[in-house]
C-alpha cells in the first residue's frame, strides 16, 4: 500500500530531516490512537475474523484504515502486523486492543527509522529522543482504559454519577475532577476535533458514551457545567432524538 500524501503543509515526502520524520511519526501515531480510542467501535467492527488477513494503517494525514496488506514486493514502506482480525475472536477485547497497540508501536518505529536510515548518528539519536518524549500507543490505550474504569466507579452521595468535568480554564482541577492529577488523563483525545488533552483547557466528558470534549468544541463553559448533572454530548443527544 502506497504512502498517503501528508496534507500537513511543509512536510516534504519522503521526509529527510529528523524534524520532518518526527512529524510524520506523530501524525501516524495520532491516526492509530484515534482508531484504538475515539473510533474503537468502528475499528473493532472492521476487524472481522471472517475476512482475509487485515492490517491497521495510520497515515501521515492522520487518517487510519483497516485494509489488506500491500501486494508489491518489496513494499514501499514497512508493513504493520498482519492478521490482527484473526486474533480478535480468541481474545477478550481489552487484551486484543493492547496487542494491536503493541504491534502498532513497533510499526510506527519501523517506519520512522526506515525514513531515518540516511540520517547521521546524532540526528537519529535526536529523532529517537523526540519520539521517546511521547507515550507509546500501548501506554495511552492502557491508560485510557484505566481512566474510564476509574470514572465509572466514582459516584456522588446520592448514588448518581457526577458530571465528568476535567479542568477549569485557569488550569486548576475542578471539584468534579476528583482530585486526579494531569498524568491520570494520559493522552485523552477530544471527540470533536481529535486534539490531545492539555492541562490548561476546560474539558467535559459525556456520561453516555464516555468520550471527552473540549468545552469550546461543544459550547460548554465551566460555569454552565456546574449546573449540569448528567452531560450528553451532541452525538448522543441526536441519537436519542432519532429514537
Amino acid at each position: 500500500m502506497g504512502d498517503a500524501a501528508s496534507g500537513r503543509g511543509h512536510v516534504v515526502y519522503p521526509p529527510r530531516s529528523a524534524e520532518d520524520i518526527f512529524k510524520d511519526y506523530r501524525a501516524r501515531r495520532s491516526a492509530i490512537l484515534r482508531a484504538l480510542t475515539h473510533d474503537v467501535e468502528d475499528f473493532y467492527a472492521q476487524c472481522d475474523p471472517e475476512k482475509e488477513n487485515l492490517c491497521l494503517y495510520g497515515y501521515a494525514n492522520e487518517a487510519w484504515e483497516v485494509a489488506l496488506p500491500a501486494e508489491e514486493v518489496p513494499t514501499e514502506l514497512p508493513e504493520p502486523a498482519l492478521g490482527i482480525n484473526f486474533a480478535r475472536e480468541g481474545m477478550n477485547r481489552r487484551d486484543w486492543l493492547a496487542l494491536v497497540a503493541v504491534h502498532s508501536d513497533s510499526w510506527l518505529l519501523s517506519v520512522a527509522f526506515y525514513y531515518a536510515a540516511r540520517l547521521n548518528r546524532n540526528d537519529r539519536k535526536r529523532l529517537f529522543g523526540m519520539i521517546n518524549e511521547l507515550q507509546t500507543v500501548f501506554e495511552v490505550v492502557s491508560g485510557a482504559r484505566q481512566q474510564q474504569s476509574k470514572e465509572r466507579s466514582i459516584m456522588d452521595n446520592g448514588g448518581r454519577a457526577k458530571p465528568s468535568v476535567k479542568i477549569e480554564n485557569n488550569g486548576k482541577a475542578s471539584e468534579d475532577a476528583f482530585g486526579e492529577d494531569d498524568s491520570d488523563h494520559g493522552e485523552t483525545l477530544c471527540g470533536t476535533c481529535g486534539g490531545i488533552y492539555s492541562a490548561d483547557e476546560f474539558w467535559i466528558g459525556c456520561d453516555i458514551c464516555e468520550r471527552w470534549y473540549h468545552g469550546k468544541c461543544v459550547k460548554i463553559t465551566p460555569a454552565k457545567a456546574e449546573s449540569i448533572k448528567h452531560y450528553k454530548c451532541p452525538s448522543c443527544s441526536s441519537k436519542r432524538a432519532r429514537q
